[in-house]
């Protein structure tokens, strides 16, 4: 072959060589290198960042994301309403709706308030009548009466024979044949003294003979209680035969939390069902709270008067009770279900433009059928979270930022967020520390070891290498700056 054969062959090859490997440069000229594609945001976010930076070096700033040339970590972008308002969560409407956030107005209306409980009738205390024996004496007859028996008013019980009224009724009588007024006036009076009723005394008058046998009659109309009569038993003076209680009012007992007492008003209207009576609803009002408390259950227990006019209502029987509380006009009233109760306080998610949301420390007041009314810390018109806000506490939380405190204007200046990680000392210096750290994800920075200066000196009073520490730090001029600090327990 000559050599002009050979050399055509050769110089085409070549020229697709270098023709791939430009094609090839130019490409990748074209396309992102991995660096850039793991930098890349992969969510979906509206906002514009206005710069990329470090959070070791707050004070450098990028114009496009990327890896930090100071640390072995990325850009984290700040966002314009991340840097005008760093005291409150954003969260994206999309997520918000992920995450089922239903927002709920404060509004300003009346608080009905009920309280449901079970009672217990009883005798009425007050409507007791005793029949006693005013004389020594002998029980002639009794009319058939028992324990439980109703008995009407002027009823009989026994029949007593009393010897000694029969001595000073024939006495009384002589003195008033005789015709002489003042000694038949000082018999009669004698006559009442030994405990004689006005209408034996009547009686004897116009029959002109003794009579000393007196019939015991019931005072009142009710129920007999108690009754210890029997023929031929002897009677002292004073001895108590029978007890009497009134039905036409009844007591109706219950229990009341101690933590649901102090809204109880003496005559507020209450409302009583009985099984006993299906359908029916028994209206009283309540009379007394017992000034002692049950130290097993923990309540207090109410007396409420119920008219018992047709004697339906018989003690012993159960009800359930409801009182109803004296309505207030114009509370603030939101959803119990946006209250996040912490043990030690009352906090509402509130919901502000831009899809952000704020803690707040909020005064409550009463609370009924899903509303709870709030004295402090909200104003009618505003929008707080009813579902979802302990999700958006827990990030609040991991951020550093505070519930804003009663008593503080919204207007007020919002303290800077904390960012919070765990690590372990390694050196400690005048006005620093050097940390082995885990991540603050609240920064996206992972865990690595670094120097941290000091809010303040005391902050590592007592502190040591070695020592395991939780750390709270903010972004400043000069870099993240350690604003809080606590000694951890060493793990066993």
């Amino acid at each position: 072959m000559s050599r002009a054969a050979w050399k055509l062959p050769a110089l085409m090859g070549l020229v697709l060589l270098v023709g791939a490997a430009g094609g090839y440069w130019f490409a990748a000229q074209g396309r992102p290198t991995a660096v850039s594609e793991v930098a890349a945001p992969t969510a979906t976010d509206e906002r514009q960042p206005l710069y990329w930076y470090d959070p070791m070096f707050p004070q450098q700033k990028f114009d496009s994301p990327g890896k930090s040339p100071f640390m072995d970590m990325q850009l984290v972008p700040k966002f314009a309403d991340e840097a005008n308002d760093s005291s409150s969560v954003r969260i994206e409407p999309g997520i918000q709706q992920n995450l089922g956030v239903r927002l709920a107005t404060v509004t300003k209306g009346k608080l009905e308030q009920s309280l449901q409980v079970s009672g217990v009738l009883a005798f009425n205390a007050r409507e007791v009548a005793l029949v006693q024996a005013r004389a020594a004496g002998f029980v002639e007859r009794t009319y058939a009466r028992a324990p439980g028996d109703l008995i009407a008013a002027g009823e009989p019980l026994a029949d007593l024979l009393i010897p000694e009224w029969a001595a000073a009724q024939e006495e009384f009588l002589a003195l008033r044949r005789s015709g002489d007024p003042a000694m038949s006036a000082a018999a009669r009076q004698r006559l009442r003294l030994l405990g004689m009723p006005m209408e034996l005394i009547t009686q004897v008058e116009r029959g002109g003979k003794a009579r000393p046998v007196m019939t015991l009659t019931s005072p009142i109309k009710g129920v007999i209680r108690e009754l210890d009569v029997r023929i031929g038993m002897t009677l002292a003076a004073g001895q108590t035969l029978a007890r009497i209680n009134g039905l036409e009012n009844v007591w109706l007992e219950a229990a009341i939390p101690e933590s649901q007492a102090g809204a109880l008003q003496i005559g507020q209207t209450v409302e009583a069902r009985l099984p006993a009576l299906l359908g029916e609803v028994i209206h009283g009002a309540l009379s007394s709270v017992l000034p002692e408390s049950d130290p097993q259950s923990r309540t207090l227990r109410v007396r409420i008067e119920l008219a018992n006019p047709d004697g339906r209502l018989r003690p012993g029987m159960s009800a359930q009770v409801r009182l109803n509380q004296p309505s207030q006009a114009d509370l603030l009233l939101v959803p119990s279900e946006a209250v996040i109760r912490t043990g030690k306080r009352a906090l509402v998610m509130l919901a502000e433009e831009g899809g952000r949301f704020r803690p707040v420390e909020v005064q409550l007041g009463q609370e009924s059928e899903g509303q709870v009314a709030v004295l402090d810390g909200l104003a009618a018109g505003q929008q707080v979270v009813a579902s979802g806000q302990f999700l958006i506490d827990s990030e609040a939380s991991l951020r550093g930022i505070e519930a804003r405190a009663l008593g503080t204007p919204t207007t007020s200046i919002d303290r800077p967020t904390l960012h919070a990680a765990e690590g372990s000392i390694v050196e400690v210096g005048a006005q620093e520390l050097t940390i082995s750290h885990g991540p603050f994800k609240t920064l996206g920075m992972p865990g690595m070891t670094m120097t941290f200066p000091l809010a303040r000196p005391e902050l590592a009073r007592g502190l040591k290498a070695g020592d395991r520490i939780s750390l709270k730090v903010r972004e400043g001029d000069s870099g993240l700056l350690i604003e809080q600090l606590e000694k951890l327990e060493s793990a066993p």
